[in-house]
């Protein structure tokens, strides 16, 4: 008869490696949520964007080695000589951003598998609009109850070992101690205390990190404003209601009477696709449109009696917060930079109800001066601010190497200094933003 206690202790070592495991599994495995962190900004399922559209990947490849090796660093999937690699290398002006050192092999597994399993949105045969999205689905909730049922198990068999065990002991004569109750237990107490420490600790941790950090925040708005209707559907330009992105600090949020130039003429909502909200439920798109007619005080059906200095601001919740003491320009960024609304904002042309995409931490905006590449085109669309800095580094390639050769005043030590500082430069490929100050403090914090 095998005692009862051994097993007692595998069953629960058990119960407690899957439930800790079904936890890092869903976090490091959730395709989606990679996809959407790590994806989205750039590439969309079945159309092109920033990056190429990511419908049917593997069969474009060779093999998905190269993926990996494409997505860690395509300068090094380019290098290699990967046709598919050398045929998208130049698809947007802005380079792909590296993500090798940031991302696992496991976890392009898990997008790969999200892109090969992604199918179009069903569209409703009688509406003509999308099908409304499922309420409630997570792969936690699975693997929770999954565990929770596992537990129970766990205990069932175990007090039904320590039964069998009593009987047999019974039948033989056997005269043994009762078994010490599993609450007295002094290895279970010390593994449910290590367990509620390692637990404890992550979510402790997890949640200090992410004080003051709002993504996927998605407030209710005074009124169900569609991106994915304006700027997806119907292909406004970004900066038709952001007019100062490129000029200002702020993007801005459109007046009232910019929405009324276009819905002064629309006064209902009948072409478009359904409109859901997060929960499910159905919008009124006209209904909506008459909350916006009550802040610009327009009758649609005497129009020419409207007074567009009596519109009221329209008191939209703000989603993208960052702390007092950053600073952040969205003209260096657009307008010099050269950087894409979704790089920081997510597909927002597939948005309906808005939300935050990114985390705008402080490493996630460190890491994006480290990889992206400064734009030296002398073209007219070109960043000519910094082409200054390019001119320094073919200078270097030429010049300063004979020069310092040819210093007679430094000796052999000083000049082996020189030569390895400047073939440090002279070695880099291009010139990223940390390589122009970048990285340093006051840029954000002064």
């Amino acid at each position: 008869m095998i005692p009862c206690k051994p097993i007692g202790q595998r069953l629960t070592l058990l119960f407690l490696s899957f439930f800790v495991f079904s936890i890092v599994n869903v976090s490091a495995q959730d395709g989606k949520a990679l996809f959407m962190g790590k994806c989205a900004s750039c590439h969309a399922m079945g159309k092109d964007m920033t990056g190429p559209n990511l419908e049917g990947l593997e069969e474009r490849w060779q093999n998905t080695d190269q993926i990996k090796v494409w997505i860690k660093n395509w300068a090094k999937a380019v290098s290699a000589g990967y046709p598919q690699a050398v045929k998208v290398q130049n698809y947007a002006p802005s380079a792909m951003t590296a993500f090798e050192g940031s991302i696992t092999d496991a976890e392009i597994d898990a997008i790969l598998k999200y892109i090969r399993e992604w199918k179009p949105v069903v569209v409703d045969p009688q509406g003509g609009g999308t099908v409304a999205p499922e309420k409630g689905n997570s792969n936690a909730v699975i693997f929770g109850v999954i565990s929770l049922i596992l537990g129970i198990i766990a205990l069932i068999l175990m007090q039904v070992n320590s039964n069998l065990k009593k009987m047999s002991d019974d039948a033989e004569g056997i005269s043994r101690p009762d078994p010490v109750p599993f609450y007295k237990n002094k290895a279970y107490i010390a593994m449910a205390a290590i367990v509620f420490f390692v637990i404890g600790g992550y979510l402790v941790a997890k949640g200090a990190i992410g004080l003051g950090r709002q993504k996927d925040y998605q407030p209710v708005q005074p009124i169900y404003y569609s991106h994915k209707v304006h700027a997806g559907i119907n292909q406004i330009n970004c900066q038709y209601c952001h007019s100062s992105v490129t000029e200002s600090k702020h993007a801005t949020i459109p007046s009232v009477n910019v929405c009324m130039n276009c819905h002064k003429a629309i006064n209902t909502y009948e072409k478009g696709p359904k409109l859901y909200d997060e929960n499910g439920d159905e919008i009124n798109g006209t209904a909506e449109i008459e909350k916006l007619y009550k802040y610009a005080g327009f009758d649609p059906k005497n129009a020419a009696a409207w007074d567009p200095s009596k519109a009221k601001p329209i008191e939209w919740v703000k989603i993208h917060n960052l702390p007092d003491h950053v600073y952040f320009n969205h003209s260096q960024h657009v307008k010099t930079g050269k950087v894409q609304c979704q790089s920081c904002h997510g597909e927002i042309t597939q948005m309906d109800e808005v939300k935050q995409a990114s985390e705008l931490s402080m490493g996630w905006c460190v890491n994006c001066h480290r990889e992206t590449k400064v734009d030296f085109n002398y073209d007219s669309t070109g960043n000519k601010f910094y082409s200054i800095y390019e001119k320094f580094h073919n200078d270097l390639k030429t010049s300063e190497l004979a020069a310092i050769k040819g210093n007679t005043t430094l000796n052999a030590k000083e000049k082996k200094f020189k030569i390895d500082s400047l073939m440090k430069l002279v070695r880099m490929d291009s010139v990223r933003v940390q390589d122009i100050g970048g990285l340093e403090c006051q840029k954000c914090h002064y």
